[in-house]
């Protein structure tokens, strides 16, 4: 059993980093509607009642972000059925675009948690695996998300992409008529890019793996921020921390919601699942809906991905290399 604790100890670091950019031709907003019609039906995404995905640059305060979102703690919630104690937990409830979305954070096992493994006994990681048998169960699945949400040019190449690459790549695609009414802030790390990394990253990984996969993913690393998310015990110090306190991550876990829905809604739409061979074609068409989903959320235009682009065409690639067994390449810890 000391080989698969041992590999699984990084795979919750899923550290989202990015790259490379494309220069194909304009999507106008008049398209907007049409395109995000025929992506997400009526009965699913309604644009009169809401635009869906957040961005953290548009609040100055939880107070801010509680009245947007409903924010509720252990002693908000009713006691489950055989628990005598209220565990710690949050849950976020948001309604736009015709849908409520929610989002559940336990107080539990975090990064942390597998990252003292790594350097710890035989016997504290046994103990984690008892602790977390999911992460055991789906090592394989695990790995390949931490393969594919990480450069890796000593095994993948020169040039390697990650998701976080197409959410940088998003960012530059917007086309500059809109971009000229957007705010400095918004167009900074913690404004469209965090934003287009989160959903981007959600959407593919519940298309090809599965929403419990993404669930988790999530969850590990928001825990490993900031624990006290579950809580709702921030300290003065959390609280005026803009770029990384208690709003940043609330904003993280709604986003990541939306693009659980959208993965699932993509996944349906190309019959995705881990045994789907990507072609660059593939890969641009989907790259592209999730940018109409954006399109459509925060009202901006996008230039389009192309199947020749060389981030399409590496990552098309890559894709397929870990899905085919690449990503048993030994991670070492």
């Amino acid at each position: 059993m000391m080989g698969p604790f041992r590999n699984i100890t990084l795979l919750i670091l899923i550290a989202l980093v990015g790259c490379q950019q494309s220069k194909p031709s304009d999507i106008s907003k008049t398209e907007i509607a049409s395109t995000t019609k025929d992506l997400f039906p009526e009965r699913i995404y309604k644009e009169e009642a809401g635009k869906g995905a957040l961005l953290l640059t548009h609040f100055k305060s939880l107070e801010d972000f509680r009245a947007v979102v409903k924010v509720q703690y252990a002693e908000d919630l009713p006691v489950e059925a055989g628990r005598k104690q209220r565990a710690p937990v949050v849950r976020l409830t948001y309604q736009s675009a015709g849908q409520e979305v929610t989002s559940v954070l336990e107080s539990g096992i975090s990064q942390k948690d597998f990252l003292e493994a790594r350097s710890g006994s035989l016997w504290t990681r046994i103990r984690l695996g008892m602790k977390c048998p999911f992460a055991f169960f789906h090592r394989n699945q695990l790995k390949a998300v931490e393969n594919l949400g990480r450069r890796r040019p000593p095994i993948f190449g020169k040039g390697d992409a990650a998701f976080y690459d197409f959410a940088e790549t998003m960012v530059k695609h917007i086309r500059e008529e809109d971009r000229q009414g957007i705010s400095v802030s918004d167009l900074s790390e913690k404004g469209y890019l965090n934003t287009f990394n989160h959903i981007t990253a959600q959407t593919f990984m519940t298309s090809v793996f599965s929403e419990d996969i993404a669930d988790f993913i999530a969850d590990m690393h928001e825990l490993y921020n900031m624990p006290e998310l579950a809580t709702g015990h921030f300290t003065e110090k959390q609280l005026a921390d803009f770029e990384n306190g208690p709003v940043d991550n609330y904003v993280d876990m709604i986003n990541n919601e939306w693009g659980q829905e959208l993965g699932k809604v993509l996944r349906e739409k190309y019959s995705i699942d881990q045994r789907t061979t990507w072609t660059p074609e593939l890969l641009a068409d989907y790259l592209n809906d999730i940018q109409s989903y954006c399109s459509w959320a925060f009202q901006v235009g996008f230039i389009p991905f192309k199947a020749t682009d060389e981030i399409v065409v590496k990552f098309a690639w890559k894709i397929n290399t870990v899905l085919e067994g690449g990503s048993k390449t030994e991670i070492r810890m």
